[in-house]
């Protein structure tokens, strides 16, 4: 794998906003989008032969199918306005998404070889929060769809970082499958900030030298990240927000490998 730009930029409009797709940015399992509906409009698709996660960022919305119907999902205005809902559906799935209010959200899907849980609301009660880090590179996470999840590949979770902290730090990896140490997961970041003209720094780098990228990452940009150490930080007087879905192999889990060089950083 070549260096290469990685940092993809998005303005939303109405519909579906293709992000990336199987095999962009070297990407093997993960396809990534937004959605955005106004109130009363619908979207309709099918899941085909993929598993789909779909992460309400903000907004209310009706979301149904042949053996389901969820008839309010969301609560919160935006990403800042507390915990998630999430939707998931497993492969061979039709699905109508109607906007209840005007609805944000993020999509999410990877290739499904097995029928795997059935349709269902992850709601913001059943996340699992954790305060990781300390000083200036404490942070909040949100995690939705972990390994406990019936899921093929699915790892699912959102960051928030106070103004001017670090995420992913001390610098992380997970390329490999070697439990318990490290896990093969390939991993796509999704950017917000508030207030909305914020910015924050995105360093994508191997050991080798083979990556080595830093980008300036702002609202509705997703940086890809196929393989490497991947730290971060947000500018001083924005609150960053980052959608996180990781997509394993073989195994799932929050094990990574730390960078040698900085890993006595506690």
């Amino acid at each position: 794998m070549n260096s290469e730009n990685l940092l993809i930029h998005l303005a939303p409009k109405q519909g579906y906003n293709k992000v990336l797709d199987i095999g962009e940015y070297h990407m093997a399992l993960t396809s990534f989008g937004v959605i955005q509906l106004s109130k009363g409009t619908s979207y309709q698709g099918i899941t085909g032969e993929f598993e789909v996660a779909l992460v309400l960022l903000g907004g209310k919305c009706a979301v149904k199918g042949k053996s389901f119907n969820f008839t309010e999902v969301g609560q919160r205005k935006n990403v800042f306005d507390g915990k998630p809902h999430t939707v998931y559906l497993p492969r061979r799935t039709e699905y109508e998404i109607t906007a209840i209010t005007d609805v944000d959200i993020a999509y999410n899907a990877s290739p499904a070889t097995r029928d795997t849980a059935k349709p269902c609301v992850i709601t913001p009660e059943m996340t699992r929060e954790l305060v990781i880090g300390r000083d200036n590179f404490q942070r909040l996470a949100t995690i939705m769809l972990d390994e406990t999840f019936d899921s093929e590949h699915f790892y699912i979770g959102e960051g928030m970082i106070p103004s001017g902290n670090w995420s992913g730090y001390p610098p992380h990896r997970h390329d490999v499958d070697n439990p318990p140490g490290e896990i093969d997961m390939e991993e796509t970041y999704f950017y917000r900030f508030n207030p909305s003209q914020g910015f924050g720094i995105q360093k994508v780098y191997t050991a080798d030298g083979k990556i080595d990228e830093t980008y300036t990452v702002k609202n509705n940009d997703t940086v890809a990240i196929a393989e490497g150490y991947h730290p971060l930080c947000g500018a001083p007087g924005y609150e960053m927000y980052y959608l996180w879905t990781m997509c394993g192999k073989i195994n799932r889990g929050l094990i990574s490998a730390k960078d040698p060089e900085h890993s006595w950083v506690k």
